[in-house]
């Protein structure tokens, strides 16, 4: 059987504030020392895989990961500005008890369009975060053929490569949970996926 591309992808740690339910998207948020520690635990239980190159968004929550991950595996680290969290324009750095308070019309909309809803001041839909992201995967993915590599990124992010991955629609793209910490593991070959594991 040919060997499959392996993807290893996991959501960042805990952030400074998560009990608040924090909407961060393109802001630079700290990570808690839980945050650190869901790190090093990670990187212990990948410390023997084949890992052949690293990346992450260019969000200090995700860069961390990174280079904590990686320091098992001698190997190229890629930060990329198209793996960011999606941008939530005026939201960003609310909780979201306030953004339920203050834009009641707006959640509902959201909830009713949540592939092209943009929150205001210049925030970004999902249709146009999965159109940043995923020719971005895709040509990462193309490169490491038959070889295994990491992504560190946020939970938008991780949800769309996941539904495009498992031919979901991007709409039901909140089914797949994703915790701080957490860890994918995706199988691609030449005729299809195979979901090791999501949210692990």
């Amino acid at each position: 059987m040919e060997k499959g591309t392996r993807l290893y992808l996991v959501r960042h740690g805990q952030v400074e504030g998560f009990e608040k339910v924090p909407i961060y998207g393109f802001t630079d948020a700290l990570l808690t020392e839980v945050g650190l520690l869901q790190y090093e635990k990670l990187a212990e239980r990948l410390r023997f895989t084949k890992i052949t190159a690293v990346y992450s968004s260019d969000l200090e929550r995700s860069l961390t990961g990174a280079r904590i991950i990686s320091r098992f595996h001698d190997v190229p680290h890629h930060t990329l500005s198209e793996l960011r969290e999606i941008h939530y324009g005026d939201w960003e750095g609310l909780g979201l008890r306030d953004v339920r308070e203050r834009f009641p019309e707006m959640v509902l909309n959201r909830m009713n369009d949540p592939v092209n809803f943009r929150a205001p001041g210049a925030g970004e839909s999902i249709a146009e975060l999965s159109a940043r992201v995923m020719p971005c995967f895709e040509e990462i993915l193309g490169r490491h053929q038959g070889r295994d590599f990491l992504i560190v990124a946020h939970a938008a992010v991780n949800r769309v490569i996941l539904c495009n991955g498992l031919g979901m629609d991007l709409r039901h793209m909140f089914r797949l949970h994703q915790d701080y910490g957490c860890l994918n593991i995706v199988d691609y070959f030449p005729d299809g996926i195979v979901a090791r594991l999501i949210n692990g």
